[in-house]
C-alpha cells in the first residue's frame, strides 16, 4: 500500500508520499492560480497523478489518499464545503477523485481535523490521546482529539468554535461567522482595529495612517510592537477571549495540551503564556493544571502531515 496526503489551501495545493510512519518520502505542490470549482478538482487530481509518477508507483497498485480541506467534508457524501473556493459549496469531490483514479482509498477531512491529526503524529502533541487544536487564520475553528480519536459530530461540523458566545449582548455582527471569530481571527483582529478607529475619534496613532477598510492584522501586530495604545487595545481583548475559548474547552475536554496555530499564531504566538494565564482564571482548575499551552510544532505543515495520517488510517 502506497500513501499520499494532500493538502488543500488558499493559494495551493500540497501534496506528499508518505512512508507508514508518517515521514515523507516526496513532496510537490501547485498554486491554485486563481481557480475555481471542477478546475480545483482537477488541479488535485493532476498533482495526485504527478506525484504517483514521480515516486514510481504503478497504477495497478493500491493507493491510499488523505486529503485536508479548507472547510467542511461531509462523510456521508464525499461532498465538501469551503467557503475560499467558488464553487465548492457543496463540490463532491471523492467522486470526482475517484473518476481519475478508481483503484484509491479517497478519505477527506477538514483542515481541522487534519492539524490536530498532524501535530500528534508528528508534531507538538506526538503521543498525547487527548490534544486540542486552536486554528486561529483568516477563521476559527479546532481540531479536537479524545481518548484518541478525532470527534466529527452528526453532521461533521465539530470543532466550529468561531462560534463561541463569549461577549454579550448578541450583536447581528456575529451573524456571518460568530461572536469569537468576529473578534479574534485575522479578519476579526482587522474589524476590531477598524470599529476601534471609528470610535476613538481623538486618537492620532499609527493606525490612523490607514483608511479603516485598508487595515490588516498584519498592521495590528506591528503597531502593537511599537507600543500603538489601539493595536493594544484590539490584542489585550484577544488574550482576553482566546484565554477563555481555550479555558470552556479544557473545562469541556480535559485535554493533555492545547496548541494554537494557523496564520496568526505566527505573530500571536509570542502572547501564549499570557493567553494560559487568562484560561487560568475560567477554567476548570484540576484540568486546566493537568494542561499544556503551546504553538504549532509544523508551522504550513500541519495539514499535509495530517492528511498523510488520514492516508495512513484509513488505508
Amino acid at each position: 500500500m502506497h500513501y499520499i496526503g494532500i493538502d488543500l489551501g488558499g493559494t495551493k495545493v500540497m501534496g506528499a508520499i508518505f512512508n507508514k510512519e508518517g515521514v515523507v518520502l516526496l513532496d510537490k505542490y501547485v498554486l491554485l492560480d486563481k481557480k475555481e470549482g471542477k478546475e480545483v478538482g482537477a488541479l488535485v487530481c493532476s498533482l495526485f497523478r504527478e506525484l504517483c509518477k514521480d515516486g514510481g508507483i504503478p497504477s495497478n497498485e493500491p493507493v491510499s489518499v488523505g486529503i485536508c480541506i479548507p472547510g467542511i467534508s461531509y462523510s456521508a457524501t464525499g461532498c465538501v464545503w469551503a467557503p475560499n473556493i467558488p464553487g465548492w459549496d457543496n463540490y463532491p469531490l471523492k467522486s470526482e477523485i475517484l473518476l481519475s483514479v478508481p483503484n484509491a482509498i479517497v478519505t477527506i477531512e477538514s483542515d481541522r481535523t487534519c492539524y490536530i491529526l498532524g501535530e500528534t503524529t508528528m508534531g507538538g502533541a506526538k503521543g498525547c490521546k487527548n490534544a486540542i487544536f486552536i486554528a486561529v487564520g483568516t477563521g476559527i475553528g479546532a481540531g479536537i482529539l479524545i481518548d484518541n480519536r478525532v470527534l466529527h459530530g452528526n453532521s461533521d461540523i465539530v470543532g466550529a468554535i468561531g462560534w463561541l458566545a463569549l461577549k454579550p449582548p448578541y450583536s447581528s455582527k456575529y451573524d456571518q461567522c460568530g461572536c469569537f471569530e468576529s473578534h479574534c481571527s485575522g479578519e476579526g483582529l482587522a474589524t476590531q482595529a477598524r470599529y476601534f478607529l471609528e470610535e476613538d475619534k481623538n486618537y492620532n496613532g499609527e493606525l490612523r495612517q490607514f483608511a479603516p477598510n485598508d487595515v490588516t492584522s498584519y498592521h495590528v501586530f506591528e503597531a502593537y510592537n511599537n507600543g500603538d495604545p489601539l493595536a493594544k487595545r484590539v490584542i489585550d481583548q484577544a488574550i482576553e477571549m482566546w484565554g477563555m475559548a481555550a479555558a470552556n474547552l479544557v473545562s469541556i475536554f480535559n485535554p493533555e495540551k492545547v496548541i494554537f496555530g494557523g496564520g496568526v499564531f505566527g505573530p500571536a504566538s509570542i502572547f501564549i503564556d499570557d493567553i494560559k494565564r487568562e484560561a487560568e482564571k475560567w477554567a476548570q482548575p484540576i484540568s486546566m493544571k493537568q494542561v499544556e499551552f503551546t504553538t504549532t510544532q509544523l508551522p504550513k505543515l500541519a495539514g499535509l502531515y495530517g492528511a498523510g495520517a488520514v492516508a495512513i488510517k484509513f488505508a
